[in-house]
């Protein structure tokens, strides 16, 4: 399985790029918004994280790449929604992910339906499967971020998360955390305390808590 590629672009298309990986060209599918916003050009050199699709429906594999690992989690658990396969979520993903997430936390049946490729009934799906365990990608920041090291403790999980994948500085991740255990300290889980964060975000200055 293809989980990371770093290669020079060969080709560019409209939603694809071919890389050329140790004299190997791998075509490479981007999603809708990544498609539209990043612009690199033959002979540049990228690093991809690939999520590597392939079934017995669709045998031929389909690579899809991101510039970060947790805009490929948010992907692969996209497309665990009945009827969401892999190249419907490719064309569906024209927002930036923490917009879709968002969506979803809010259950925003109308920002979803309006995705390309999805409609009401699909949105309704992708609610009814995804609520509440989305907040994590809700939370995501602009810019390029490292991979975290595996950490025990589920607090300080989440706050290596929101620093090192998620693009919040430390002193703001650690007050995100602080507050939400405040306001929940019976939470354990680190899915528990990224959904605590995200509702504590949306109640904060500027945000709107939706009933």
């Amino acid at each position: 399985m293809i989980a990371y590629l770093k290669g020079r672009v060969v080709q560019r298309g409209e939603a694809t790029l071919v890389v050329e990986c140790g004299g190997v060209g791998y075509e490479v599918a981007l999603p809708a918004y990544l498609a539209d916003q990043w612009n690199p050009q033959e002979g540049d050199t990228v690093e991809l994280h690939v999520s590597y699709q392939v079934s017995a429906n669709h045998p031929k594999p389909l690579l899809v790449g991101f510039l970060r690992r947790v805009e490929q989690e948010f992907f692969e658990r996209f497309i665990t929604v009945d009827g969401m396969g892999p190249t419907r979520a490719v064309r569906a993903m024209a927002r930036p992910v923490y917009e879709i997430a968002d969506a979803i936390e809010r259950r925003d049946v109308n920002f979803l339906k309006r995705l390309p490729g999805l409609g009401e009934r699909t949105a309704q799906k992708v609610v009814a499967a995804l609520h509440g365990k989305v907040a994590k990608y809700a939370l995501l920041r602009e810019g390029p971020t490292p991979t975290p090291a595996p950490v025990g403790d589920f607090r300080e999980e989440v706050l290596e998360v929101l620093t090192r994948q998620l693009g919040h500085r430390p002193t703001e991740a650690r007050r995100m955390v602080e507050e939400a255990l405040r306001r929940n300290p019976q939470v354990g889980s680190a899915e528990e305390l990224f959904q605590e964060v995200y509702r504590a975000q949306r109640r904060s200055p500027g945000g709107e808590e939706d009933a």
